[in-house]
């Protein structure tokens, strides 16, 4: 009789919501979730886990506190590789890798100790548009003149767009980017930018407008192109990579590696972490995306806000792992012969 009575109090409090809900903010009270950004201080992405942690925090139930640690190496594969093996395993930790981060187990499988099908992913803040721009005393003027004059682009780490974008380009369609990689941050290789170390680089369309809206403005710099998987309205006839794709297996290439875009700023939790917790949190950042003070903060940053829930994030990345062998092949060997 004993046992079934706890048997039958077990199925009362799983099946039970508020329950569930009250087990989840007794474990969140007075807790502290670390929120470990694969990418360094003052980039895109850190500004982006920044502004979600002042205000996620009141949208999970216990209330904790949420901070920030940029963790970045070789495009966020260290921190990744780190949170999916070695946890925490109980919610307190969030990870903020660069989009490509769910391409790297099939692009570069040495590398990768994860499986992004695997991650419990929160959502995301946007779909992004991504350009490729040099600055205003480069030797080219536009994109056609990079199929016959070398462009030296800046770049974080192979896995990053920054670095993949530009190998693929020069594969696929026979253009002359030469990637230097190494920078910690997108405001790093704008110093070199400014000092003539490199010529250019790629970042997401939202970015620039954010922290360098006066070189668009002043006409600073020149946006060679665009990438993503629909044009953007806002950068009018500025060239649409896809557009160039002239064969179907250039087509996929393409697909393959502008799908990142669609999940623009991504957040996850290493696997393992209790179904409750994920479910909380889930709710939380979709209620964050939401948040009047949290959309009024990101107007100010000129930070953009499209939002995925993590559920959309889990089935694009799940369609990515799908992809056919013959194309992740194809792309495989681009990004090899660089």
């Amino acid at each position: 009789m004993t046992r079934a009575l706890l048997g039958l109090c077990l199925l009362v409090v799983a099946g039970n919501p508020v329950l569930a809900q009250d087990d989840v903010a007794a474990f969140y009270k007075g807790k502290t979730i670390r929120l470990l950004v694969g990418i360094g201080v003052g980039s895109g992405y850190d500004i982006n886990a920044r502004l979600l942690a002042r205000h996620m925090a009141a949208h999970i139930p216990g209330q904790p506190t949420i901070i920030v640690q940029n963790q970045p190496g070789a495009g966020s594969l260290s921190m990744t590789n780190a949170l999916y093996n070695n946890g925490p395993f109980d919610g307190t930790v969030i990870g903020a890798s660069f989009n490509g981060m769910p391409t790297t187990p099939l692009l570069q499988p040495g590398g990768a100790r994860f499986d992004p099908v695997k991650l419990n992913w929160l959502g995301s803040t946007n779909r992004e548009t991504q350009v490729s721009y040099v600055w205003h005393t480069a030797p080219v003027q536009k994109l056609a003149d990079v199929k016959t004059t070398q462009t030296v682009m800046g770049a974080q780490a192979p896995g990053s767009t920054q670095f993949d974008y530009p190998v693929l380009a020069n594969s696929l369609f026979g253009f002359k980017f030469k990637v230097v990689t190494g920078y910690e941050s997108t405001p790093k290789i704008h110093l070199a930018m400014e000092s003539g170390e490199v010529h250019g680089t790629i970042a997401n369309w939202s970015t620039l407008k954010a922290i360098n809206t006066n070189w668009i403005n002043e006409k600073k710099i020149r946006i060679l192109a665009q990438w993503s998987l629909r044009k953007n309205s806002e950068l009018g006839d500025v060239p649409f990579f896809f557009d160039l794709a002239q064969t179907e297996q250039e087509r996929a290439a393409l697909r393959l590696m502008l799908a990142r875009l669609e999940y623009g700023r991504p957040f996850f939790l290493p696997p393992n972490v209790p179904a409750a917790r994920v479910e909380a949190l889930r709710r939380a950042f979709d209620a964050t995306m939401k948040d009047p003070a949290y959309l009024a903060e990101a107007d100010r940053l000129k930070v953009e806000v499209e939002p995925l829930s993590g559920e959309q994030v889990a089935d694009l990345v799940a369609q990515v792992a799908r992809t056919p062998a013959d194309t992740v092949a194809r792309v495989r060997t681009a990004m090899e012969h660089r």
